[in-house]
């Protein structure tokens, strides 16, 4: 009898969740379906030594199931890092919806999937992200406490984006300081992929320092829109990764640097508001730091949204919240200066930090 050779995609689907790359010691895995409403989703708690887990909820039309356990695995590891760095006392979760958000998100689909985050008592706590909207948690708000990022009319922080943004806008300035020497961004080349509400906000604030902006979007739609507010241009090209410019702002989808772009970039910084933007953390985070791109950690430069509904948690204000989301600046030099001397990737010299954070209140929780 012979041994049968299986791919690597036969190999995941014997062990489907704890056989997966993303898998990282999460706690965690929450399956979710409702045949009424047609909810399908997955939670992913990754860790809650620092707090209870929170992190936003994704909406998107996924391929398969294995792409969406992959998504929802990454994105929460992401936020535990991202809380523990910026020095806010919760773990990292995330939550994934798959569906078309535009033609299959009910009021009934969100009140069910607020019941499957109510029925874990706590231990995460929901959010936005893509696909959702800040009228959205507040339906999730009618069957549970644990959710974030609602209205402010409801007693809440509101729309996150603009917080996210703004810490984007932070980081981005602090990796121009280490890079060049100063973080005037006046006449510099941006290329901003990806215009949502984080996306146009981030535009909003080059375009007010004097950047010059490229925007590039699937939806052409609001490409023009964007331009016609900002008189940013629009990229045309087919290869956005090959066009000389100062700072890449990815802020989509995840993992656009990767093996087929990670030798083919041309900027000088990369700052942008995506989650998981190295397809992989350690091999593209060295070839970036071989090649002299300057990489401004994304769960730390991103980390604005969730300082904005963390405040509903904490009670702070606004001018807190800004105060919080403003340090990203300091923080992410700190970490850029930290990785040059001890010849490190910016990433790796971010997770340390938060690792060590997490590894710490873990040995005060055991004594």
């Amino acid at each position: 009898m012979t041994s049968e050779i299986l791919s690597p995609q036969e190999l995941s689907k014997i062990d489907p969740v704890f056989g997966q790359n993303s898998f990282d010691n999460h706690e965690q895995i929450v399956f979710c379906n409702d045949k009424d409403t047609g909810l399908k989703a997955i939670i992913g708690i990754h860790n809650t030594v620092l707090g209870p887990a929170l992190g936003g909820t994704r909406m998107w039309n996924y391929a398969n199931e294995w792409e969406a356990l992959n998504d929802v695995l990454r994105l929460s590891r992401g936020m535990t890092f991202k809380s523990a760095i910026t020095g806010l006392s919760l773990g990292g979760g995330k939550a994934v919806i798959i569906g078309d958000a535009k033609m299959q998100k009910t009021p009934e689909l969100m009140k069910r999937f607020g019941e499957f985050v109510h029925s874990l008592s706590g231990k995460y706590i929901t959010a936005e992200d893509v696909g959702m909207t800040t009228a959205d948690m507040d339906v999730v708000r009618e069957v549970t406490p644990y959710v974030t990022g609602i209205s402010e009319n409801k007693g809440g922080a509101g729309n996150p984006s603009p917080i996210t943004a703004y810490g984007v806008f932070m980081g981005m300035k602090a990796a121009a300081r280490f890079k060049y020497g100063s973080d005037v961004l006046e006449n510099k080349s941006v290329y901003v992929q990806g215009i949502g509400h984080v996306g146009e906000a981030l535009v909003e604030h080059l375009v007010n320092e004097g950047a010059e902006v490229t925007i590039s979007d699937i939806n052409k739609e609001r490409l023009e829109e964007v331009r016609s507010k900002y008189g940013v241009t629009i990229y045309g090209g087919n290869d956005i990764y090959s066009e000389p410019m100062d700072i890449y702002a990815p802020c989509a989808l995840g993992a656009t640097i990767n093996d087929d772009t990670v030798y083919n970039i041309k900027a000088d910084i990369i700052a942008g508001a995506a989650n998981n933007q190295l397809a992989d953390e350690d091999k593209h985070g060295l070839i970036l730091q071989n090649r002299g791109i300057v990489y401004a950690p994304d769960f730390l430069i991103n980390a604005g949204g969730i300082i904005n509904v963390y405040a509903e948690l904490e009670n702070y204000d606004r001018q807190e919240i800004m105060r919080k989301t403003e340090n990203i600046f300091n923080t992410t030099l700190e970490i850029l200066d930290n990785a040059k001397v001890n010849n490190l990737t910016t990433h790796a010299a971010a997770l340390n930090i938060a690792r060590e954070r997490i590894e710490t209140r873990k040995r005060e929780n055991s004594k």
